[in-house]
């Protein structure tokens, strides 16, 4: 990786982790310029503005979580059922103390960001959209193999368990308890478990 891209990634990161910290609006760019060592100048090189920063973290960083961590797992072979319980169970095992304190990064500039700025809502619509598109394949693959219901409406059940995923990830943060993230597990399992031929 060329020098100007490592600086590029720095940046990134340290402002994905600035901006979990604090939201958008109260992340500091010093901050970010202290951690990385990056001038100011170096800094709007890359990015024009604080609102482009923002952008290029949904864009490249938040859009990579969740292709890691909830998008491809889910492609692979099994129950759909089983498919998506797994998924969840790992992401709860694999959560850290920060995580709930913080909650999801994602859902939290969807409060923050979406009510003000079209470009945030527009690119965290996008990614809410894959995340639930990719589900409702999940229960349509299972559909056609008979192992979910065909009953079910696999849009509506796809966005009914994003909605779950991030209600109770805002339950836990809000609680500052994994406790909570737990017992609406248990929940969200028992839908998806009703899900099954």
């Amino acid at each position: 990786m060329a020098d100007a891209d490592k600086t590029r990634q720095a940046l990134l990161e340290a402002a994905y982790e600035e901006i979990y910290r604090n939201g958008f609006q109260a992340a500091s760019l010093n901050t970010i310029l202290e951690r990385t060592g990056v001038t100011k100048g170096a800094l709007y090189h890359h990015f024009s503005s604080k609102q482009k920063l923002g952008y290029a973290v949904i864009d490249e960083i938040i859009s990579q979580k969740l292709d890691r961590e909830w998008l491809t797992p889910i492609q692979q072979p099994g129950h759909p059922i089983d498919v998506m319980i797994d998924v969840i169970q790992l992401a709860g095992q694999q959560i850290t103390s920060q995580q709930i304190d913080q909650g999801c990064p994602l859902n939290n500039l969807a409060q923050e960001m979406s009510p003000i700025d079209p470009g945030f809502r527009q690119r965290i619509d996008h990614l809410y959209r894959k995340w639930q598109q990719s589900i409702e394949k999940l229960l349509r693959d299972g559909q056609q193999d008979a192992t979910v219901k065909a009953s079910i409406d696999p849009a509506d059940a796809a966005l009914f368990i994003l909605a779950s995923l991030e209600g109770c990830m805002g339950i836990a943060k809000n609680a500052q308890s994994i406790d909570e993230l737990k017992r609406c597990a248990q929940g969200l399992f028992g839908y998806l478990d009703s899900l099954r031929c």
